[in-house]
């Protein structure tokens, strides 16, 4: 009888918006593209540094992730939370978009100020993040970068600052602008008291974070394939009637032509800065001699 017994079909749902009970799927994020060489990867694959497995790639991360990879555990103490971002220019639903990244991102602000220590030695830390409104600069993204160096100079700490940034912000108009020149005279007050500060360029650094603080480090290093850069590709194209390297702004060429001290690979990255620092801090001249 099993010979004629009906076989079950896949049946044809007049429904074309109803979804079958227990339809497979798949998760979200389990996927990547590499920005750098295009090859789709297993997220897993990335690992928790978030590199590409192919071309070594450092993909993008935020602030707190940043944190987790560097300093040590419950180290942080963070600085100047309080400080509100305002509206000059009364740009369109500008408020709106800075409460949608702080609640997406859980901070307040594009970067993140405070102190830390890393393998035991404290220093000021600041952290931009790319996934604040492209970590752009604003008046309080200014201010922040500002009183880091302003109070890392009264402790007699270095600072350790990864920029991560678009630009200045067009939402706050010339007042963004006017934060390049704020930020360079708290780092020169600092340089005054021969104290260290060491800049990490992540992808990307443009615009006038590139023009002010992110190129005035006493060490500068990036991060792998990372974007650097002022202006953009096409408009220097434009300018100058010529076309560029491939590599163009990005971190090798920058290494190649003198504008960066050393390509370190993010799981290099903790062990560099903990040396450096060592290396240039009141600490480890003591322990030198």
């Amino acid at each position: 009888m099993a010979l004629f017994k009906k076989k079950k079909y896949i049946r044809i749902n007049p429904n074309r918006e109803a979804k079958p009970e227990n339809a497979p799927s798949i998760p979200d994020n389990m996927w990547a593209k590499c920005p750098n060489c295009k090859h789709t990867i297993y997220t897993k694959d990335i690992g928790e540094e978030k590199v590409c497995p192919h071309c070594s790639y450092n993909f993008r991360i935020g602030a707190w992730q940043r944190l987790a990879l560097i300093i040590d555990e419950k180290s942080l103490e963070e600085w100047d939370t309080d400080l509100v971002t305002e509206d000059p220019l009364d740009f369109p639903k500008y408020q709106e978009k800075i409460k949608s990244m702080q609640e997406k991102t859980g901070l307040h602000e594009a970067v993140l100020t405070g102190k830390a220590t890393i393998e035991g030695l404290p220093f000021a830390i600041g952290v931009m993040d790319p996934n604040f409104i492209m970590g752009s600069m604003g008046t309080i993204v200014g201010e922040k970068i500002t009183r880091l160096f302003e109070r890392a100079t009264k402790e007699n700490l270095p600072v350790v600052l990864f920029t991560a940034s678009g630009g200045a912000r067009m939402q706050e108009g010339i007042f963004s602008l006017m934060q390049m020149a704020k930020i360079s005279a708290a780092v020169k007050r600092h340089s005054n008291r021969h104290l260290f500060y060491l800049t990490v360029l992540t992808d990307p650094t443009t615009g006038g974070v590139t023009a002010s603080f992110a190129m005035e480090g006493d060490i500068i290093l990036a991060e792998p394939q990372s974007l650097i850069g002022f202006a953009g590709r096409r408009v220097i194209e434009q300018t100058i009637k010529q076309e560029l390297p491939d590599n163009f702004q990005k971190a090798e060429f920058l290494l190649e032509h003198g504008f960066v001290d050393k390509i370190v690979p993010r799981k290099e990255l903790k062990a560099t800065i903990h040396q450096l620092l060592e290396w240039h801090t009141q600490k480890g001249w003591v322990e030198r001699e």
